[in-house]
């Protein structure tokens, strides 16, 4: 069964027609409908099989002026949403109604649905492949088909929705050796098809370069960041080019259109019709479109809602999204791309004489500021373009943005770190301290 032969729990159209008789002059509905079927590995078996769904509703009025948003989740009585929309919209202050105009988009469905056999075979697959090496090691794993269905109605007589497939897995190896523990992670999230060999061949040449341990270097060394540990410098960017950052104040790029804000190795874009990550079009119903934010290191542009759009005097770039169903619609990108090199990450390791290697991180990123202070889970030491083990007790801190003026070099080897495609980075200016 799939999404869209789910019962429908709200009459959606309905909740537009009474929110008008109830004194609304503008309103809209966003629904959300998912069904998914995880696999849970637990300690190298298979541990469970689930099979979920649910639906979530929010409708947004505007009576007087005053905006009220009132949600649920699954059956709700229409006439009870409307009435608490306009109970909250009672609290709030006039402000500018911004809906997306009238029209009626159905998009074909993206990617197909994979049965939770095949899931289980995948799962099993990957883990026998580790301990094939490593048959000491603990393997914990989960392998998810989900099916998702977005609707948004508004009463400018918008009507658009889709529903999208993704497969994602995820597997962790942990190996007890003595007093020594090591836990090695990696994931996947695609659409039709997932690469388990792959997932399992990253965990396998993690767990090598892990196999001795080293003291870490010390002082300032150039870092490597793979790609899993690379949102520690993309979160910071993506909060500087938000626009509604702009509007406060607070990006310190507010002032930098033009200017030359990171090394010129770095190329940012959004392309939000690629990947499993894509969408047609964000939470208020505007068409995303392909953005270019950074070109060689030079600012171009930043992204924001329709609010937002209007305020920069720019409209729109189509990054209106919930951070959950609850919420009003804010600056949020779909895909951020960052534009790969040349180099395998083989070729990043060579050119080390004596550097770091993170490849996950513990503890909290860079805010807006760009300072961060993180521990090192799991790192290696390179020395001679060689890795020499895996290093413990290790804190890195540095500044996002001092670090992306001194990008030395960027991989080939692109990966979703969620809806982030970023390769592996070099990058100087951090500083290495080992823990007592």
């Amino acid at each position: 069964m799939s999404t869209n032969d789910l019962p429908q729990t709200v009459p959606i159209q309905q909740l537009l027609e009474l929110a008008a008789s109830s004194g609304a002059t503008s309103a809209e509905v966003y629904q959300s409908r998912s069904q998914s079927r995880p696999v849970f590995f637990e300690a190298n078996r298979l541990k469970q099989l689930e099979s979920t769904q649910s639906e979530g509703i929010a409708l947004r009025v505007w009576r007087e002026g005053r905006p009220g948003l009132a949600v649920a989740y699954g059956p709700v009585e229409p006439q009870d949403l409307v009435e608490r929309a306009i109970a909250l919209s009672k609290l709030n202050e006039p402000e500018t109604v911004e809906l997306a105009d009238g029209r009626t988009s159905n998009y074909p469905d993206l990617g197909e649905v994979v049965p939770v056999e095949e899931l289980v075979k995948m799962g099993k697959e990957a883990i026998a492949r580790v301990r094939e090496v490593y048959p000491d090691v603990l393997c914990t794993g989960q392998w998810e088909c989900e099916e998702e269905t977005t609707r948004l109605i508004n009463s400018q007589g918008l009507d658009c929705y889709y529903t999208d497939t993704t497969l994602s897995c995820f597997l962790a190896a942990e190996w007890v050796r003595g007093d020594d523990f090591l836990s090695v992670s990696d994931g996947q999230t695609q659409r039709n098809q997932l690469d388990s060999e792959q997932v399992a061949q990253q965990i396998l040449q993690r767990l090598a370069w892990a196999k001795e341990n080293v003291a870490p270097p010390s002082g300032r060394v150039p870092i490597l960041l793979t790609a899993k540990a690379a949102d520690l410098l993309w979160d910071t960017v993506q909060a500087a080019l938000d626009g509604k950052r702009v509007v406060e104040g607070v990006s310190p790029w507010s002032d930098r259109l033009g200017q030359t804000v990171v090394s010129e190795n770095i190329t940012l874009s959004q392309q939000p019709d690629w990947g499993p990550f894509s969408c047609p079009f964000d939470d208020e119903g505007t068409p995303t479109k392909r953005l270019l934010f950074i070109l060689e290191g030079r600012l171009q542009q930043f992204y924001s809602d329709r609010t937002t759009g209007r305020q920069l005097g720019t409209d729109s770039t189509g990054s209106g999204f919930r951070p959950s169903l609850g919420s009003y619609p804010t600056p949020g990108l779909v895909n951020l791309l960052v534009h790969p090199g040349q180099q395998s990450l083989s070729d990043l390791i060579a050119q080390l004489d004596e550097g770091l290697i993170i490849d996950q991180i513990l503890g909290g990123g860079a805010g807006i500021e760009g300072d961060f202070s993180i521990n090192v889970e799991l790192g290696y030491r390179v020395q001679q373009g060689q890795i020499i083990g895996r290093v413990k007790d290790t804190m890195v801190a540095g500044n996002v943005y001092s670090a992306l003026k001194r990008c030395l070099a960027i991989g080939s080897d692109a990966d979703w770190n969620g809806p982030c495609y970023t390769p592996s980075l070099i990058v100087e200016g951090l500083s290495v301290t080992a823990g007592r």
